[in-house]
């Protein structure tokens, strides 16, 4: 049987990046990995991170979105299908941050997948810069990403104080609660940098599947993505347009990521509200992605050509 595990996260957790190290302590223990990208956009920017580790010990798939449900999960399985056939020791799958991970369940265990595949590790990466604000259509995702995870493992620590892990751990339970999620979650938080972090200990920290109580789904949330493409821009203009996204006049933008090129140097731009990353990079694509609830698409295109 093939190990397929999970990683969720919310928009902007880092879970590219965590994948990244998870998968290469398997390929480093010499085992064939394959890694799914399971989202909804047009442009697939956590693919491009992740293709460094594409070679022997590992490939890259995707699983394009922009379908109903039923048409993605369809998708979904014919495409772990063929994976299936290719001699993979364990899949790893990474979907979107509004992902509705009952659908991973549902197909993991549809026939005949059920006689190649057993659900392996669910790893939920939450970022510990996380705020106290309560937001109820992030809070839900949040929530059931965490509810049947066998690790709720925080990134950016190295970046917050003992306080703040403590709000974000407090954030995450109170979200589970307002879901009425029947499980106790306080003994699966994982809180090392990851620098410093053995990646050993996320071998076997398995799932548990929980009850919830289920509020949507993904046909009738009303967060968008907006596509900016083949715009030039430079660190001075990508700050400025990070500094003013996010604080009215161009809808509820949850996130914003994407590349752009200066000075011969692509560059990874990962803002959330208050936190903007921006990182050298060896290849990239010139997008920008908007992510967010009635998004002002003139408003927001006038901003980034500016």
């Amino acid at each position: 049987m093939i190990k397929v595990d999970l990683i969720t996260g919310f928009l902007g957790s880092g879970k590219t990046t965590f994948i990244k190290k998870y998968a290469r302590h398997f390929m480093d223990k010499g085992q064939r990995v394959g890694i799914l990208e399971n989202d909804y956009g047009a442009v697939n920017v956590d693919m491009m991170l992740l293709k460094e580790l594409r070679g022997e010990k590992c490939e890259l798939e995707m699983v394009a979105g922009a379908c109903d449900s039923d048409c993605h999960a369809r998708r979904f399985k014919t495409k772990l299908i063929s994976m299936a056939m290719s001699g993979y020791d364990r899949v790893i799958i990474e979907p979107s941050g509004i992902f509705d991970v009952d659908e991973f369940f549902d197909v993991i265990r549809d026939e005949p997948l059920d006689n190649w595949y057993e659900v392996g590790n669910v790893i939920a990466i939450v970022d510990a810069r996380l705020s106290s604000e309560n937001d109820s259509t992030a809070d839900y995702y949040l929530a059931s990403q965490v509810a049947n995870a066998g690790a709720i493992v925080l990134s950016r620590t190295q970046m917050v104080s003992p306080e703040q892990l403590e709000i974000a751990k407090q954030h995450v339970i109170s979200a589970c609660e307002g879901l009425k999620l029947r499980r106790d979650i306080t003994n699966i938080f994982y809180a090392q940098p990851w620098g410093e972090c053995d990646f050993a200990t996320f071998e076997n920290v398995s799932h548990r599947e929980s009850s919830y109580v289920k509020l949507m789904t993904r046909e009738n949330t009303s967060y968008e993505t907006l596509y900016f493409l083949d715009t030039p821009m430079d660190d001075a203009h990508v700050k400025k347009i990070m500094e003013k996204i996010f604080n009215g006049g161009y809808g509820s933008v949850m996130r914003v990521k994407g590349f752009y090129r200066e000075s011969d140097t692509w560059h990874q731009v990962n803002a959330i509200k208050g936190q903007c990353d921006i990182e050298p990079i060896t290849d990239g694509q010139q997008v920008l992605i908007v992510i967010g609830d009635n998004l002002q698409k003139e408003a927001i295109e006038k901003l980034i050509k500016a």
